[in-house]
């Protein structure tokens, strides 16, 4: 399980260190892929085949399933975490979330998110102001 968030920096090369306490969830292997809401997701090798495996179950003759796997799936790539625990976003992956410098690494249970820090920080605002309303849409107790 992935909980908590850190700053870190996107260095030029396009390198971002993963924080330590989520580096020993990734040992046998991780996936980025496009995340919702202008993310990143970053998937552990075993999340990330249950996710294609449900996503394989949609059904083929539905636009929006189509949509939905191929938006996932056509840019997600294999990363390897190096010595110093960084990972190499590609390009059209930092073009996609608007990485530039400042980072947020959060995790998000099953998954870890990359956010532009400014695109982060707005979208915490504007789920916090609505965070009681949402908590009711859901039911939870």
């Amino acid at each position: 399980m992935f909980i908590g968030q850190y700053d870190h920096q996107l260095e030029a090369k396009g390198r971002l260190s993963i924080p330590k306490k989520f580096r020993s969830q990734l040992k046998e292997g991780a996936i980025i892929s496009q995340g919702l809401d202008g993310c990143l997701s970053l998937y552990p090798k075993d999340s990330w085949e249950l996710l294609i495996s449900k996503l394989s179950q949609l059904p083929l003759t539905r636009s929006d399933a189509r949509s939905f796997s191929r938006s996932i799936s056509f840019g997600a790539f294999e990363v390897e975490i190096d010595s110093l625990g960084r990972i190499l976003i590609p390009d059209h992956l930092r073009v996609f979330a608007g990485l530039k410098d400042d980072c947020v690494v959060a995790g998000s249970l099953d998954r870890i998110e990359i956010w532009d820090k400014s695109r982060f920080t707005d979208y915490i605002s504007k789920v916090n102001s609505h965070a009681e309303e949402i908590a009711e849409k859901l039911e939870l107790s």
